[in-house]
């Protein structure tokens, strides 16, 4: 770090001096540090390559015969071509005066670079560290150490500690507002200075005694932002000597500069946050995007391919009726052939002009529905009323009807019902049920939630592998844990999983198979509906997962069978290396 001294009042010290002993210039010189008078003798310094040593100085003095040199502490002070020659005692009360001006510019400027390097740093951790650093330079401590406050604990807790006895103030270690100097200063926002803290009453000697480090003296600093405090900053055991109003002046102005970094650099922790998220959300829109698209395709084609087979025998039985509602399908087919091409745009960046096109197919199917009813086919009729009934089932609105569930029964019979509907599949359902918890809940809304993940588990899983089903009663309620052994879900999808439309396929290796088939698709939609009868009804559901770490790469698909892969030698190595566990916690429903 460069260093400049800048202060006026160190100027005119040194012109006083130069009066005083009638000398015809004067020079400074402090470790690294050199300052001259008058001007034109700094100038001449500052323009001559020198290696900044005494030798070389008084070298280029070499011109003048009369030079006179004083030591002092951690430097020294020339005289050019003196008049007088004042006693040692006062050259030295002289030179002493003068040092600890010029050792206060020198802090100051320390200080301002460190501020500007503050203001210039976003990174918590890194600004703190530049902070640390220079009261470590300043104050040669045992330990400096930052320790924020966590608003919802009402407690401190260390962000940050420097020094050669860091090691005893870590972060997982708890300070409560208001307990020893720490807590006084972060409730008060009063700074402390002690230089025997046994003296000082509020001074806790707890932390000193679990830990085994010995606390002799401190300063302590509020560290704040606009009128809020958020933490404190300190300075313990000074090694050379105690600590000084002027330390304490000291460190409440780095204290008030890094208060003000600290809440920029979280201000701009969030803005990176809240910007990782979007770029999560533009993921999950595109993916979305790309699933709808993948799942009009098909039903259009059999729709449009049925549509022209019904034209061909409406000739040959002449249903006039059926006709003019095929007329109005078709219509609808091609809408949703447009609602395909504006996905498309969507993701090309078009714009497009689009209107509540899908309430009007709604109401376009259900006038369908109505002039079909009235043939007298059999065999359409009975397809017509199955339609109307899938309709009715989407659109229908049911009240939230509590009743007294017993759990384990009805677990049993949703896992019964899962293995039912598995085709064969290998995977064997691990249940274990408490006896006698009864839930009220409504059954209806119940199944949909445990139903939804356990055949998500299901899918996620290969054959033979496993799913365990639990139930557990503790203080945050009833707890339903869905856990599968299976592919795992990967920290980016997480980030998604709730948003509606997810799968965990890429959209070039999607394919909607039958539910409960081995990586099956379908809309996605179905978590998303969970999520939001939780956040209705007022229960949680949760989730944690780790992907199988068997594959080497993201890109390796899991064949679906154990004994087909070629990552692992046998069922257990499968079931360790990943998987997904889903909980549901009631905690007003018993």
């Amino acid at each position: 770090m460069e260093k400049h001294f800048s202060l006026i009042n160190v100027r005119n010290k040194l012109q006083s001096l130069m009066q005083y002993s009638g000398s015809s210039g004067i020079v400074f010189q402090s470790e690294e540090q050199i300052y001259a008078y008058p001007l034109e003798l700094q100038e001449r310094l500052n323009s001559s390559i020198i290696s900044r040593d005494g030798r070389n100085i008084e070298r280029m003095l070499d011109d003048h015969s009369n030079v006179k040199t004083v030591s002092l502490q951690g430097g020294k002070l020339i005289f050019i071509d003196p008049l007088i020659s004042p006693d040692e005692n006062t050259l030295q009360i002289l030179s002493n005066d003068l040092h600890e001006d010029i050792e206060l510019v020198s802090i100051f400027d320390k200080i301002l670079q460190a501020n500007m390097a503050i203001s210039a740093n976003l990174n918590l951790n890194t600004l703190l560290h530049i902070v640390l650093s220079l009261l470590e330079e300043l104050f040669n401590p045992e330990v400096t150490s930052v320790l924020l406050i966590d608003s919802e604990k009402k407690n401190l807790y260390w962000e940050i500690s420097r020094g050669e006895k860091s090691e005893f103030f870590k972060p997982d270690i708890k300070l409560p507002i208001g307990e020893g100097i720490g807590g006084y200063v972060a409730q008060t926002g009063e700074p402390v200075l002690s230089n025997d803290v046994t003296e000082d009453p509020r001074w806790a000697s707890s932390y000193d005694k679990r830990s085994g480090f010995r606390t002799r003296s401190l300063i302590c600093a509020p560290l704040k932002s606009h009128g809020e405090i958020l933490g404190v900053i300190e300075i313990i055991n000074k090694k050379d000597k105690e600590f000084s109003l002027r330390d304490m002046t000291i460190l409440e102005i780095i204290a008030s500069q890094t208060g003000s970094a600290i809440d920029n650099a979280r201000t701009h922790g969030k803005l990176e946050e809240a910007y990782e998220e979007l770029k999560v959300l533009d993921m999950a829109k595109e993916r979305i995007i790309n699933h709808l698209s993948h799942d009009l395709r098909a039903p259009l084609a059999i729709i449009s391919s049925a549509i022209e087979i019904i034209t061909r025998r409406i000739d040959q039985v002449n249903m006039e009726k059926v006709e003019k509602s095929v007329e109005r399908v078709k219509r609808n087919v091609t809408r949703l052939s447009d609602i395909q091409d504006e996905i498309r745009d969507i993701l090309n960046e078009r714009s497009f002009e689009e209107k509540e096109r899908i309430v009007g197919i709604v109401e376009d199917t259900a006038s369908i529905i109505d002039e079909l009813s009235e043939t007298h086919d059999d065999k359409i009729a009975e397809v017509i009323k199955l339609v109307s009934m899938r309709l009715d089932s989407i659109i229908e609105v049911k009240e939230f009807q509590k009743e007294r569930i017993r759990l384990k029964e009805f677990l049993d019979d949703i896992c019964d019902e899962a293995i039912s509907c598995m085709h064969g599949r290998e995977v064997q359902i691990q249940r274990s049920f408490k006896e006698d918890i009864v839930l009220n809940m409504d059954r209806d809304i119940l199944k949909k939630v445990v139903s939804g993940i356990l055949r998500n588990a299901i899918e996620n899983t290969p054959d033979e592998g496993e799913i365990g089903i639990n139930t557990k009663l503790g203080g945050d309620g009833i707890g339903i844990d869905i856990r599968d052994y299976g592919t795992g879900i990967s920290p980016e999808n997480q980030k998604m999983i709730f948003g509606g439309f997810f799968h965990t396929q890429e959209t070039g290796s999607y394919s909607t198979k039958r539910p409960y088939e081995f990586d099956a698709g379908g809309a996605g939609c179905d978590l998303l509906r969970i999520k939001i009868l939780s956040e209705r009804y007022g229960f949680d559901v949760d989730f944690e997962s780790t992907i199988c770490k068997l594959r080497p790469k993201d890109t390796d698909r899991c064949p679906g069978k154990i004994s087909d892969c070629h990552f692992t030698a046998n069922k257990s190595d499968c079931i360790s290396s990943g998987g997904s566990t889903f909980s549901i916690t009631f905690p007003d429903y018993y």
